[in-house]
């Protein structure tokens, strides 16, 4: 059989643990005997990120903005327990996600993956949420302290005119915990023009919340600026017959509940990040759960929502089988070649990328599943429950 061909790589972005094991069995499975698969490949493992220091991340990055288009496993943030569990390490390496985020300057968008037979918590939600988080600052490049006496604690800003602004934080009269966090107008705009241009793509309205009655310069510049590039967009959203609105995040929790879905939710970095998880879980698995990071200049890198699966890599590495749910990576994997077919005008390509999509809903229609989604299937649907490779060979015969 002749392979599809491509003409542009993609950015190939490697993780760890059980996802990595997956990243393998999908290409070798459902990619490889069909595609001519051309990547710049990456490798984000752990221990690869502390032997470059952590630059590889900075390059994968990097060449996604060169490429327009990248593909990422799922990687691990080292905590002081990957410390213990990995003690090659040097430092505790920054979160390769935040990395990509900040030198993409992109916008996630998270949606879950829906099938028949599993419905949602919230029985009224009958089509999927979108949730566009904001991925640059905030508490993720928050600095803080802890003081151990009676003081007060300032904030300065050292303006390049030699200007002062000096805002007094809090004074106590013992020990205390303090954080300071930013963003940048220029990162907050890109957000916007994104999730604006992201809602007249998937022809959907756009909420966007935060919680400006109390944080009154911080949030409420992201509503300003928000509402100043709606302007740019509002035509054709006329046009389209979609909404866009801005509402307090207590009062768009309960819009959310009590909605049908099928909107798009834009929320700043730590909401997006709780709620995308919440949204998720709500409607079956983290596991069904695509993520895409889409810049304002149209450049795309794909991944799955959820993390490493260390359990069942544990598991694994003692040689006993597991279960462990491919769906959101393989999403990734399609998303990324439907796009570098769309950019690059190969029609075969993004049809392939299609029918891989098919082929793993026809599977889970069938009843053949991983055990997470046997556990939230209805009744009587789940015919088979799948071991991780068994289920991509399943999938496999059906492309």
């Amino acid at each position: 059989m002749t392979k599809i061909q491509m003409t542009t790589p993609l950015v190939e972005m490697d993780g760890d643990e059980m996802t990595r094991v997956l990243w393998q069995m999908i290409k070798d499975k459902l990619i490889l005997p069909y595609v001519d698969l051309k990547t710049e490949y990456y490798d984000l493992g752990l221990l690869s990120r502390n032997a470059t220091k952590d630059q590889i991340t900075v390059d994968a990055a990097n060449a996604a903005v060169k490429y327009g288009v990248a593909v990422k496993c799922a990687t691990i943030t080292p905590n002081r327990q990957r410390m213990i569990e990995y003690p090659e390490l040097t430092e505790q390496w920054k979160s390769p996600n935040g990395t990509i985020r900040s030198i993409m300057d992109g916008t996630v968008f998270r949606t879950p993956i829906l099938i028949d037979s599993i419905k949602p918590v919230v029985k009224n939600w009958t089509m999927p949420i979108t949730v566009a988080r904001h991925a640059y600052g905030d508490v993720y490049k928050a600095v803080d302290m802890k003081t151990d006496e009676p003081g007060e604690a300032v904030l300065t800003f050292k303006g390049e005119s030699g200007k002062e602004t000096v805002l007094s934080v809090q004074k106590v009269n013992g020990p205390a915990i303090f954080q300071g966090q930013h963003n940048k107008s220029a990162s907050i705009r890109s957000f916007a023009k994104a999730c604006f241009q992201y809602a007249i793509d998937r022809k959907q309205d756009l909420w966007f919340s935060t919680k400006d009655t109390i944080s009154k310069v911080y949030d409420s510049e992201f509503r300003a600026i928000f509402e100043e590039e709606f302007e740019n967009f509002k035509d054709k959203f006329e046009e389209l017959g979609i909404t866009y609105f801005y509402t307090l995040i207590d009062d768009a929790v309960a819009r959310v509940i009590r909605s049908e879905g099928g909107f798009i939710w834009a929320l700043k970095n730590y909401d997006g990040d709780v709620m995308s998880d919440m949204i998720s879980t709500a409607f079956g698995s983290l596991a069904m759960m695509t993520s895409v990071l889409v810049t304002p200049d149209g450049k795309f890198e794909y991944e799955a929502a959820h993390g490493t699966v260390t359990k069942h890599y544990y598991r694994y590495l003692k040689g006993e089988q597991t279960s462990t749910n491919p769906m959101a990576t393989i999403f990734a994997w399609s998303g990324a070649l439907r796009k570098r077919g769309e950019l690059d005008g190969l029609a075969d390509l993004i049809s392939f990328a299609d029918r891989l999509e098919a082929a793993c809903f026809a599977t889970l229609n069938a009843g053949i599943m991983t055990k997470d989604l046997a556990a939230l299937a209805d009744e009587g649907v789940c015919k088979k429950q799948a071991a991780s490779e068994e289920f991509l060979d399943e999938i496999a015969s059906r492309i």
